[in-house]
Protein backbone atom coordinates (compact mmCIF):
# COMPACT_ATOMS: atom_id res chain seq x y z
CA UNK A 1 0.00 0.00 0.00
CA UNK A 2 1.48 3.94 -0.84
CA UNK A 3 1.85 5.12 2.81
CA UNK A 4 0.56 8.60 3.37
CA UNK A 5 3.40 11.29 4.23
CA UNK A 6 3.57 11.60 7.93
CA UNK A 7 4.97 14.12 10.12
CA UNK A 8 5.70 14.08 13.98
CA UNK A 9 3.69 16.81 15.89
CA UNK A 10 6.80 18.99 17.72
CA UNK A 11 6.74 19.12 21.47
CA UNK A 12 7.37 21.96 23.43
CA UNK A 13 8.19 22.12 26.78
CA UNK A 14 8.28 25.00 29.86
CA UNK A 15 5.12 26.70 27.57
CA UNK A 16 3.36 28.91 29.88
CA UNK A 17 0.87 31.26 28.87
CA UNK A 18 3.42 33.77 26.92
CA UNK A 19 5.16 31.31 25.20
CA UNK A 20 1.97 29.33 23.99
CA UNK A 21 0.51 32.65 22.76
CA UNK A 22 3.66 33.88 20.94
CA UNK A 23 5.39 30.53 19.60
CA UNK A 24 2.83 27.75 19.25
CA UNK A 25 -0.59 29.09 19.10
CA UNK A 26 -0.39 31.71 15.88
CA UNK A 27 0.87 28.85 13.62
CA UNK A 28 -2.33 27.38 14.00
CA UNK A 29 -1.18 23.53 13.68
CA UNK A 30 -0.93 20.53 16.52
CA UNK A 31 1.74 20.64 18.77
CA UNK A 32 2.32 18.32 22.29
CA UNK A 33 3.47 20.62 25.06
CA UNK A 34 4.73 18.91 27.88
CA UNK A 35 5.74 19.99 31.61
CA UNK A 36 2.48 22.44 31.73
CA UNK A 37 0.99 21.82 35.38
CA UNK A 38 -2.18 19.80 35.59
CA UNK A 39 -2.60 19.10 39.40
CA UNK A 40 -2.42 16.33 41.65
CA UNK A 41 -4.61 14.37 39.07
CA UNK A 42 -1.10 13.13 37.76
CA UNK A 43 -0.91 11.18 40.64
CA UNK A 44 -4.01 10.74 42.28
CA UNK A 45 -6.27 9.60 39.67
CA UNK A 46 -5.43 5.99 40.18
CA UNK A 47 -8.72 3.33 39.31
CA UNK A 48 -9.32 2.93 43.05
CA UNK A 49 -9.26 6.99 43.95
CA UNK A 50 -11.60 7.62 40.51
CA UNK A 51 -13.85 4.58 41.66
CA UNK A 52 -14.48 5.94 45.45
CA UNK A 53 -14.87 9.97 43.75
CA UNK A 54 -17.15 8.72 41.60
CA UNK A 55 -18.97 6.59 43.26
CA UNK A 56 -22.32 5.13 42.32
CA UNK A 57 -23.09 7.93 40.27
CA UNK A 58 -25.01 6.70 36.58
CA UNK A 59 -23.05 7.92 33.35
CA UNK A 60 -23.68 6.89 30.12
CA UNK A 61 -21.08 5.06 28.10
CA UNK A 62 -20.22 3.76 24.68
CA UNK A 63 -19.92 -0.32 24.87
CA UNK A 64 -18.48 -1.87 21.14
CA UNK A 65 -17.88 -5.41 20.66
CA UNK A 66 -14.80 -4.28 18.48
CA UNK A 67 -12.49 -1.48 20.13
CA UNK A 68 -12.94 0.61 16.24
CA UNK A 69 -15.80 2.63 17.61
CA UNK A 70 -17.91 3.74 14.15
CA UNK A 71 -19.98 6.62 14.81
CA UNK A 72 -21.30 6.62 11.08
CA UNK A 73 -22.97 3.45 11.63
CA UNK A 74 -23.08 3.33 15.74
CA UNK A 75 -21.44 0.03 16.06
CA UNK A 76 -21.31 0.21 19.74
CA UNK A 77 -24.55 0.97 21.94
CA UNK A 78 -25.83 3.16 24.99
CA UNK A 79 -25.49 1.50 27.87
CA UNK A 80 -26.07 2.93 31.81
CA UNK A 81 -23.61 2.01 34.48
CA UNK A 82 -22.36 3.23 38.33
CA UNK A 83 -19.33 5.30 37.69
CA UNK A 84 -17.59 2.79 39.91
CA UNK A 85 -18.18 -0.25 38.06
CA UNK A 86 -17.96 1.04 34.72
CA UNK A 87 -13.94 2.66 35.77
CA UNK A 88 -13.93 -0.99 37.11
CA UNK A 89 -14.47 -2.34 33.48
CA UNK A 90 -12.56 0.09 31.60
CA UNK A 91 -9.52 -0.82 33.29
CA UNK A 92 -10.15 -4.55 32.65
CA UNK A 93 -8.99 -6.40 29.28
CA UNK A 94 -11.82 -9.37 29.95
CA UNK A 95 -14.92 -8.56 32.05
CA UNK A 96 -16.77 -11.46 33.77
CA UNK A 97 -19.91 -8.97 34.13
CA UNK A 98 -20.52 -7.51 30.20
CA UNK A 99 -23.52 -6.21 28.60
CA UNK A 100 -22.81 -7.63 25.19
CA UNK A 101 -19.12 -10.21 25.25
CA UNK A 102 -16.55 -10.89 27.38
CA UNK A 103 -14.08 -8.76 25.51
CA UNK A 104 -15.89 -5.44 24.79
CA UNK A 105 -14.80 -1.98 25.02
CA UNK A 106 -15.89 1.00 26.90
CA UNK A 107 -15.85 4.60 26.35
CA UNK A 108 -17.07 7.50 28.43
CA UNK A 109 -17.48 10.99 27.42
CA UNK A 110 -19.31 13.50 29.95
CA UNK A 111 -22.24 15.02 29.32
CA UNK A 112 -23.98 17.77 30.65
CA UNK A 113 -26.74 17.90 32.84
CA UNK A 114 -29.50 18.71 30.09
CA UNK A 115 -27.37 17.00 27.16
CA UNK A 116 -29.39 19.25 24.89
CA UNK A 117 -28.93 22.39 26.14
CA UNK A 118 -25.76 22.30 28.80
CA UNK A 119 -22.18 21.71 27.73
CA UNK A 120 -19.85 19.22 29.26
CA UNK A 121 -18.34 20.99 32.64
CA UNK A 122 -15.79 19.05 35.21
CA UNK A 123 -16.29 21.26 38.09
CA UNK A 124 -20.42 20.16 37.36
CA UNK A 125 -20.42 16.70 36.56
CA UNK A 126 -17.92 15.60 38.95
CA UNK A 127 -16.80 18.17 41.14
CA UNK A 128 -14.84 15.81 43.53
CA UNK A 129 -12.72 15.12 40.63
CA UNK A 130 -12.58 19.04 39.24
CA UNK A 131 -10.54 20.43 42.41
CA UNK A 132 -7.58 17.85 41.19
CA UNK A 133 -7.45 19.05 37.51
CA UNK A 134 -5.69 22.92 36.92
CA UNK A 135 -7.23 23.71 33.95
CA UNK A 136 -4.03 25.35 31.58
CA UNK A 137 -5.05 29.14 31.49
CA UNK A 138 -3.92 29.74 27.78
CA UNK A 139 -7.49 31.62 27.14
CA UNK A 140 -9.55 34.09 28.77
CA UNK A 141 -12.22 32.87 31.50
CA UNK A 142 -15.07 34.54 29.05
CA UNK A 143 -13.91 32.08 26.38
CA UNK A 144 -14.45 28.74 27.84
CA UNK A 145 -16.92 26.42 26.70
CA UNK A 146 -16.31 22.98 28.12
CA UNK A 147 -14.00 20.54 29.74
CA UNK A 148 -15.17 16.73 28.49
CA UNK A 149 -13.76 14.04 31.22
CA UNK A 150 -13.33 10.60 29.10
CA UNK A 151 -11.84 7.37 29.91
CA UNK A 152 -11.33 4.47 27.59
CA UNK A 153 -10.98 0.97 27.78
CA UNK A 154 -7.07 -0.25 26.42
CA UNK A 155 -7.65 -0.46 22.48
CA UNK A 156 -10.13 1.50 21.83
CA UNK A 157 -10.04 3.67 18.99
CA UNK A 158 -12.68 6.89 17.91
CA UNK A 159 -13.76 7.84 14.58
CA UNK A 160 -11.55 10.65 12.75
CA UNK A 161 -13.74 14.31 13.04
CA UNK A 162 -12.80 17.46 13.67
CA UNK A 163 -14.35 20.07 16.00
CA UNK A 164 -15.29 24.03 15.37
CA UNK A 165 -13.25 25.16 18.73
CA UNK A 166 -9.73 25.29 19.71
CA UNK A 167 -9.09 22.81 22.45
CA UNK A 168 -6.18 21.20 25.00
CA UNK A 169 -6.84 17.15 25.19
CA UNK A 170 -4.71 16.42 28.61
CA UNK A 171 -3.95 12.91 29.00
CA UNK A 172 -3.60 12.67 32.52
CA UNK A 173 -3.35 8.65 33.23
CA UNK A 174 -2.12 6.13 30.36
CA UNK A 175 -0.97 6.45 27.26
CA UNK A 176 -3.11 7.61 23.80
CA UNK A 177 -1.63 7.66 19.87
CA UNK A 178 -3.18 10.65 18.15
CA UNK A 179 -3.25 11.19 14.31
CA UNK A 180 -4.37 14.30 12.90
CA UNK A 181 -4.90 15.67 9.74
CA UNK A 182 -4.80 19.48 8.18
CA UNK A 183 -7.92 21.34 7.12
CA UNK A 184 -6.41 21.74 4.01
CA UNK A 185 -6.44 17.85 3.31
CA UNK A 186 -10.78 17.55 4.20
CA UNK A 187 -11.38 16.53 0.34
CA UNK A 188 -8.99 13.70 0.57
CA UNK A 189 -10.53 12.27 3.95
CA UNK A 190 -14.33 11.42 2.15
CA UNK A 191 -16.03 13.54 4.79
CA UNK A 192 -19.53 12.75 6.21
CA UNK A 193 -20.06 15.79 8.23
CA UNK A 194 -17.71 16.56 10.18
CA UNK A 195 -16.66 13.18 10.40
CA UNK A 196 -14.37 10.79 7.84
CA UNK A 197 -15.97 7.53 6.44
CA UNK A 198 -12.14 5.80 6.34
CA UNK A 199 -12.55 4.04 9.80
CA UNK A 200 -9.60 2.26 9.32
CA UNK A 201 -6.77 4.76 8.96
CA UNK A 202 -4.38 2.20 9.07
CA UNK A 203 -4.88 -0.09 6.77
CA UNK A 204 -7.71 2.05 4.64
CA UNK A 205 -9.22 0.66 1.54
CA UNK A 206 -8.04 2.23 -1.15
CA UNK A 207 -10.34 0.98 -3.24
CA UNK A 208 -13.20 2.48 -1.75
CA UNK A 209 -11.38 5.49 -0.62
CA UNK A 210 -8.25 6.00 -3.21
CA UNK A 211 -7.41 9.66 -2.44
CA UNK A 212 -7.22 8.90 1.40
CA UNK A 213 -3.31 8.66 0.99
CA UNK A 214 -2.86 11.72 -0.29
CA UNK A 215 -3.68 13.14 2.99
CA UNK A 216 -0.11 13.84 5.83
CA UNK A 217 -0.52 12.20 8.51
CA UNK A 218 0.43 14.48 11.54
CA UNK A 219 1.33 12.14 14.28
CA UNK A 220 2.15 12.04 18.29
CA UNK A 221 1.57 9.25 21.22
CA UNK A 222 1.04 11.46 24.22
CA UNK A 223 2.42 10.02 28.14
CA UNK A 224 0.55 11.00 31.09
CA UNK A 225 0.96 14.76 31.90
CA UNK A 226 1.08 15.43 28.27
CA UNK A 227 -1.39 18.58 26.61
CA UNK A 228 -2.09 18.40 23.08
CA UNK A 229 -2.89 21.81 21.25
CA UNK A 230 -5.55 20.67 18.79
CA UNK A 231 -6.67 23.70 16.50
CA UNK A 232 -10.59 24.41 15.15
CA UNK A 233 -10.83 22.30 11.83
CA UNK A 234 -7.81 19.63 12.42
CA UNK A 235 -9.29 16.72 12.26
CA UNK A 236 -7.80 13.64 14.74
CA UNK A 237 -8.41 10.11 15.44
CA UNK A 238 -7.22 9.07 18.81
CA UNK A 239 -6.21 5.27 19.94
CA UNK A 240 -5.54 4.58 23.57
CA UNK A 241 -2.48 2.23 23.70
CA UNK A 242 -3.51 1.64 27.53
CA UNK A 243 -6.64 2.07 29.71
CA UNK A 244 -6.90 6.21 30.31
CA UNK A 245 -8.34 9.19 31.73
CA UNK A 246 -8.44 12.40 29.64
CA UNK A 247 -10.02 15.59 29.30
CA UNK A 248 -10.80 18.11 26.97
CA UNK A 249 -11.21 21.71 27.28
CA UNK A 250 -12.74 23.90 24.40
CA UNK A 251 -12.95 27.23 24.13
CA UNK A 252 -14.29 29.66 21.79
CA UNK A 253 -11.59 31.42 19.90
CA UNK A 254 -13.68 33.38 17.59
CA UNK A 255 -16.53 36.01 18.52
CA UNK A 256 -19.40 34.40 20.66
CA UNK A 257 -22.01 34.75 17.94
CA UNK A 258 -19.67 33.29 15.43
CA UNK A 259 -21.19 29.59 17.15
CA UNK A 260 -24.61 27.53 17.30
CA UNK A 261 -26.17 28.87 20.64
CA UNK A 262 -27.71 25.24 20.58
CA UNK A 263 -24.88 23.44 20.28
CA UNK A 264 -23.60 21.81 23.57
CA UNK A 265 -21.20 19.63 22.16
CA UNK A 266 -19.08 22.68 19.87
CA UNK A 267 -19.19 20.55 16.76
CA UNK A 268 -21.76 22.21 15.31
CA UNK A 269 -19.95 24.41 12.34
CA UNK A 270 -20.32 28.50 12.51
CA UNK A 271 -23.29 29.90 12.19
CA UNK A 272 -21.64 31.83 8.98
CA UNK A 273 -20.44 28.79 7.68
CA UNK A 274 -24.34 26.78 7.63
CA UNK A 275 -25.55 29.75 5.63
CA UNK A 276 -23.09 29.16 3.26
CA UNK A 277 -23.79 25.53 2.84
CA UNK A 278 -27.41 25.99 2.70
CA UNK A 279 -27.12 28.42 0.30
CA UNK A 280 -24.61 26.41 -1.58
CA UNK A 281 -27.24 23.72 -2.11
CA UNK A 282 -30.12 26.42 -2.99
CA UNK A 283 -27.86 27.28 -5.94
CA UNK A 284 -27.13 23.45 -6.78
CA UNK A 285 -30.90 23.01 -7.11
CA UNK A 286 -30.92 25.85 -9.37
CA UNK A 287 -28.60 23.87 -11.73
CA UNK A 288 -30.33 21.01 -12.02
CA UNK A 289 -33.39 23.00 -14.33
CA UNK A 290 -30.66 23.49 -16.71
CA UNK A 291 -29.34 20.59 -19.09
CA UNK A 292 -26.51 17.82 -18.19
CA UNK A 293 -23.81 20.39 -20.23
CA UNK A 294 -24.96 23.61 -19.20
CA UNK A 295 -24.72 22.21 -15.44
CA UNK A 296 -21.03 21.00 -15.94
CA UNK A 297 -20.03 24.31 -17.45
CA UNK A 298 -21.79 26.26 -14.43
CA UNK A 299 -20.53 23.99 -12.20
CA UNK A 300 -17.26 24.77 -12.75
CA UNK A 301 -17.49 28.42 -13.02
CA UNK A 302 -18.80 27.86 -9.33
CA UNK A 303 -15.74 25.94 -8.58
CA UNK A 304 -13.57 28.09 -9.75
CA UNK A 305 -15.10 31.43 -8.06
CA UNK A 306 -14.32 29.17 -4.83
CA UNK A 307 -11.05 28.57 -5.54
CA UNK A 308 -10.33 31.92 -6.27
CA UNK A 309 -11.73 33.41 -2.74
CA UNK A 310 -11.33 30.60 -0.39
CA UNK A 311 -8.95 27.99 -1.61
CA UNK A 312 -4.87 28.11 0.30
CA UNK A 313 -3.20 27.43 -2.93
CA UNK A 314 -0.23 25.41 -3.01
CA UNK A 315 2.20 27.99 -4.02
CA UNK A 316 1.11 29.55 -0.18
CA UNK A 317 0.86 26.52 1.56
CA UNK A 318 4.48 25.77 0.54
CA UNK A 319 5.43 29.23 1.57
CA UNK A 320 3.63 28.95 5.12
CA UNK A 321 5.70 25.23 5.35
CA UNK A 322 9.02 27.10 4.69
CA UNK A 323 7.97 29.60 6.90
CA UNK A 324 7.32 27.05 9.63
CA UNK A 325 10.71 25.38 9.07
CA UNK A 326 12.62 28.48 9.03
CA UNK A 327 10.99 29.43 12.38
CA UNK A 328 11.87 26.19 14.21
CA UNK A 329 15.46 27.28 15.40
CA UNK A 330 13.85 30.24 16.86
CA UNK A 331 11.42 27.96 19.21
CA UNK A 332 14.47 24.99 19.31
CA UNK A 333 14.66 26.14 23.47
CA UNK A 334 10.99 25.29 23.60
CA UNK A 335 11.52 21.96 21.49
CA UNK A 336 12.38 18.15 21.98
CA UNK A 337 12.36 15.98 18.58
CA UNK A 338 9.32 13.77 18.20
Amino acid sequence: MELQEKISVPIFTDVDKEVFLRDIYPQRRPAVLRGVDLGPCLKKWTTEYLCEKGGDKKVQIHVSTVPQMDFLHKNFAYKTLPFREFVKRASEKTHSDFFLCEDESYYLRSLGEDVRKEPADLSKQFPDLAADFHIPEFFGPDQFFSSVFRISSCDLQLWTHYDVMDNLLAQVTGTKRVVLYSPQDALHLYLSGDKSEVLDIDSPDLKRFPEFVKARRFECVLEPGDLLFIPALWFHNTLALQSGVGVNVFWRHLPTDSYDKKDPYGNKDPVAATRALQALERALHTLDELPADYRDFYGRRMIQRIQKRTYCDSQSRNITEEQDSERTPACSQFTKPG
